[in-house]
Formats: structure tokens, C-alpha cells, sequence
């Protein structure tokens, strides 16, 4: 399950177990999921810094019930492990601002271009926050 994209459900039916107690005992026992240190916050906000690349991509989706969230990726990794940089609930500016400047600086200005995704309300918006972010305002 760490390497390959396998549910606990259909696991435990190739071993004829129960798949709900198998992702109970994964989650709480075989993952690093309690010494995870983004646990507290994972439900407002995620932030990858190692995927920070000098092109970025920010765009708003749906997941689920309606949630709307911002999600940062890296262009450079064309969706494959490594492009997600930070995920955020909602698309208000300000908090995407304070998400964001958590980067250090340092990567922050290691981006050179940013790309908005076409179904972002607020283009101009997300230009000036990765504008914003870079600078360290």
C-alpha cells in the first residue's frame, strides 16, 4: 500500500480480511500517519516545501460536498509525485498569503513564473499573491 495505489478495501478482499479493519490497523499502526507533523492543521491547509520549482501553477478545484480549494502545484513535475506544494480550504486571498509565506524565502524567490489556472475567479488576485509571496510583503 506505501508503494503501490491499492485500497485496504480491495487488499483485504485479495486476502479474504476485512478491509475496513485493515485501513483502521494501517492508519493507526503500519503509517507515520499519528507522527505526522501536518496533522493538526492537514484539514485547513498541506504545505510540501521540497516541491517548490521556479514554475508554479495555482488553481482553485472541488473535491468534495462542495469544498472549494486552492491548490499550488509544480508545473515541472507534470502531475506525478512531487507536484502538489501546498493545498489550502477556500480561495480567500489572505489566508492562501499566510500559507504561502510559511515557504522560506528562500524557495519563495527561487520562483520565477506563475501560472493561474483557467478556472480561477481571481486571476489577477493570484498573480499579486505569488507576487506578494515572493517579495515577502
Amino acid at each position: 500500500m506505501d508503494n503501490h495505489p491499492i485500497s485496504c478495501y480491495h487488499l483485504g478482499q485479495y486476502f479474504q480480511i476485512d478491509g475496513k479493519q485493515l485501513q483502521e490497523q494501517y492508519k493507526e499502526h503500519i503509517s507515520d500517519y499519528n507522527g505526522w507533523e501536518q496533522k493538526d492543521y492537514a484539514a485547513e491547509w498541506m504545505l510540501f516545501t521540497k516541491n517548490v520549482s521556479p514554475y508554479l501553477r495555482i488553481d482553485e478545484t472541488v473535491l468534495s460536498n462542495g469544498e472549494l480549494y486552492t491548490i499550488v502545484t509544480n508545473k515541472g513535475a507534470k502531475g506525478r509525485k512531487g507536484a502538489i506544494v501546498a493545498m489550502i480550504k477556500g480561495t480567500v486571498a489572505e489566508d492562501i498569503i499566510s500559507v504561502l509565506k510559511k515557504i522560506p524565502e528562500r524557495l519563495r524567490k527561487k520562483s520565477t513564473g506563475s501560472h493561474v489556472g483557467y478556472g480561477c475567479k481571481h486571476a489577477v488576485g493570484n498573480q499579486e499573491m505569488f507576487y506578494q509571496c515572493r517579495q515577502g510583503y
